[in-house]
């Protein structure tokens, strides 16, 4: 079967998920690396020395119960280091691997462990947006090693948001809580209203690396950014020590409180059974609102409360408040809790929380972020439509889609269009290619589809050649009235369609437009 392959490498679970042409996309089991139900994949990897020729990953590790051992043979947290430049506290002695090396071994297993039947024509990535380019430089080097003809890679928030159904353009904040660390981030998607919708960069095409491609990196724009080495595990200690105080904490009665904490995401009391290695069975019990008081008792929430406050203050200081938020994402296993939700809710007013999928949201995203990946499938020319401007008496053009917009697009473009005089009958629909942008067109080199940018000295819009589409007002419209709702939407054949509602008719819409093929 073929289709697209996502992968999101996060610091303490790995996402993959498969969508085949017309289908949905799901998640996909990799036992024996994957845990169940969830199918995701811890992000452990446990190699005896750098030149043994397997690794245990993922569930293999818990399995073995060395998911807490401290010598180097255990590699954990590695990603947030990958493409970065290694601090003196990063170069611990002895580590078999560096982080890249790491990362490598993991995406290797996982990709050789797919289920049979499955047959990728391409792969898309996630990384970090604030190590974009480093983890950009790593999978160059790494594409070869998948045997895929296309390789693409997006950054994490605008996956994560549009996982979501987000539109382009949205202002985010993405509240990522995962097992090591807990990170906010406040980003504005690309595109929006007259902009490019975010695409997937392509790091390979037909088999061949893209090293001298034009396509610019198209990164969500950070507003504001903060961070904390508390994550679900350090929870797990906590919970350890509050359910047996008494009792050292290894390696089975933190598994005993992971479980607890699962539980808890979804019931308000949790049981467990440990096993001591002196033979006593304890009965370990935790309620909702006991692992509540123990984050409390911890800290926690104060610490949220920190990091919120630096995230909102940096917002502010590039002229966005909260109220100019349009949604919250939480994505991450420990957003799930309960205790968790409410502070997220208390904190944020009215923000609408897109909290229904929290661990695939980025791997989701980045699927629906590759509509196939071709570089060819996006405009080289911009298109505008003619509007009457109140303030000017005149009219102006608003630009509708600029060059490199990715096509088919996934959400339309909405305008409302208002009468300009008492008693007008129709409402003229005039589109005008625009000649004062940054034109993008598409060139082949070696038989590669790049992007390449040219300049245009005109400071004008061509009206298209084609008759402008007369739209009747039925009754007659008053100056200033908004009338019409128009949705423009680019097809798979690359024709500009319009569907028109009369505001006045109650959301009835008439047939679609189709305008023209766009170049």
């Amino acid at each position: 079967m073929a289709g697209t392959v996502a992968i999101d490498l996060g610091s303490s679970s790995t996402v993959v998920a498969f969508q085949a042409p017309g289908e949905a996309p799901r998640l996909l089991a990799l036992p024996p690396y994957s845990l169940e139900p969830e199918a995701v994949v811890p992000t452990l990897l446990w190699l005896a020395s750098p030149e043994a020729s397997t690794a245990l990953i993922g569930r293999q590790v818990i399995d073995a119960n060395l998911a807490d051992h401290q010598g180097p043979e255990l590699q954990r947290d590695f990603k947030r280091l990958i493409g970065q430049k290694p601090t003196p506290l990063d170069q611990s002695p002895g580590l078999p691997l560096s982080p890249e090396q790491a990362g490598e071994r993991l995406l290797r297993q996982l990709w050789s462990a797919l289920p049979q039947g499955i047959h990728p024509e391409r792969l898309v990535l996630t990384a970090p947006i604030d190590g974009y380019g480093g983890y950009r430089g790593w999978l160059l080097q790494l594409a070869s090693a998948f045997n895929v003809e296309e390789v693409a890679l997006v950054d994490e928030p605008t996956a994560a948001a549009i996982g979501c159904a987000l539109p382009p353009g949205s202002t985010v904040l993405v509240i990522d809580l995962g097992g090591g660390t807990c990170d906010l981030s406040l980003v504005q998607l690309e595109g929006g209203e007259g902009k490019a919708a975010p695409i997937a960069q392509l790091l390979r095409l037909r088999g061949q690396t893209l090293n001298t491609s034009r396509q610019q990196l198209r990164c969500a724009k950070v507003m504001g950014k903060a961070g904390l080495a508390i994550g679900g595990r350090d929870i797990d200690r906590w919970i350890a020590a509050a359910v047996l105080p008494q009792m050292p904490i290894d390696a089975t009665l933190l598994q005993a409180a992971e479980r607890l904490k699962c539980q808890l995401s979804e019931q308000p009391l949790a049981r467990s059974l440990y096993s001591h290695g002196d033979g006593r069975v304890h009965d370990l019990q935790l309620s909702e609102a006991g692992l509540t008081e123990v984050l409390e008792q911890q800290g926690l929430f104060n610490a949220l409360d920190g990091l919120l406050e630096a995230v909102l203050a940096q917002g502010r200081q590039a002229g966005v408040t909260l109220e100019q938020i349009d949604a919250v994402v939480p994505v991450g296993g420990t957003s799930r809790l309960a205790s968790i939700q409410r502070w997220l809710g208390a904190r944020v007013g009215s923000r609408p929380i897109c909290n229904q999928r929290p661990i695939e949201a980025v791997a989701l995203g980045a699927l629906a972020l590759t509509p196939g990946v071709r570089v060819r499938d996006v405009l080289s020319r911009g298109v505008a439509v003619r509007c009457w401007d109140r303030r000017s008496a005149g009219h102006r053009w608003h630009p509708l889609y600029v060059g490199g917009q990715a096509w088919p697009t996934e959400q339309p473009l909405e305008l409302i269009l208002a009468c300009s005089r008492d008693g007008q009958e129709a409402i003229e629909i005039v589109l005008g290619e625009p000649l004062q942008q940054q034109r993008a067109e598409v060139v082949y080199r070696d038989g590669l589809p790049q992007l390449q940018q040219r300049s245009s000295l005109a400071q004008e819009v061509t009206p298209w050649p084609k008759p402008a589409l007369t739209l009747p007002l039925q009754p007659p419209g008053a100056a200033g009235e908004d009338r019409l709702r128009l949705q423009f939407s680019i097809d798979e054949r690359c024709e500009l369609i319009l569907r028109v509602e009369d505001l006045r008719q109650e959301g009835v819409c008439g047939n679609a437009h189709r305008l023209g093929r766009l170049r």
